[in-house]
């Protein structure tokens, strides 16, 4: 009888000691767990925002090349247009050195204008 008292209490205290190891290993699971879903939240949105920087660095040079491309087909209308102007305007006499001086001159305000 005394006998079946220790087994039966040492088997109960290997139950408890198990109970204890389980809620242990539940515990820590469940912490590597919250750790890892942070972890791979915060890379998500770090993913997230370098490709947001990407796309508005994306946007800023394509803004840039489109005013870019403006500015030089207006310049080159304007240099058209002020060819047409001259050659139709003026006597033909004096259209070589007026047409000269004007070029020369619309050409240093675009140098200075691309700048």
């Amino acid at each position: 009888k005394e006998e079946a008292k220790k087994l039966l209490s040492h088997y109960e205290n290997k139950i408890d000691k198990s109970k204890k190891e389980t809620k242990e290993i539940i515990e820590i699971s469940r912490t590597q767990s919250e750790k890892m879903i942070l972890d791979k939240m915060d890379k998500f949105h770090q993913m997230i925002e370098a490709k947001k920087q990407n796309a508005e660095s994306k946007i800023i040079q394509m803004k840039e090349n489109a005013l870019k491309d403006i500015k030089n087909l207006s310049i080159k209308i304007s240099v058209k247009t002020a060819e047409n102007i001259i050659k139709n305007s003026i006597d033909k006499n004096k259209l070589g050195n007026l047409y000269l001086k004007n070029l020369e001159q619309i050409k240093t305000k675009l140098k200075t204008a691309k700048n």
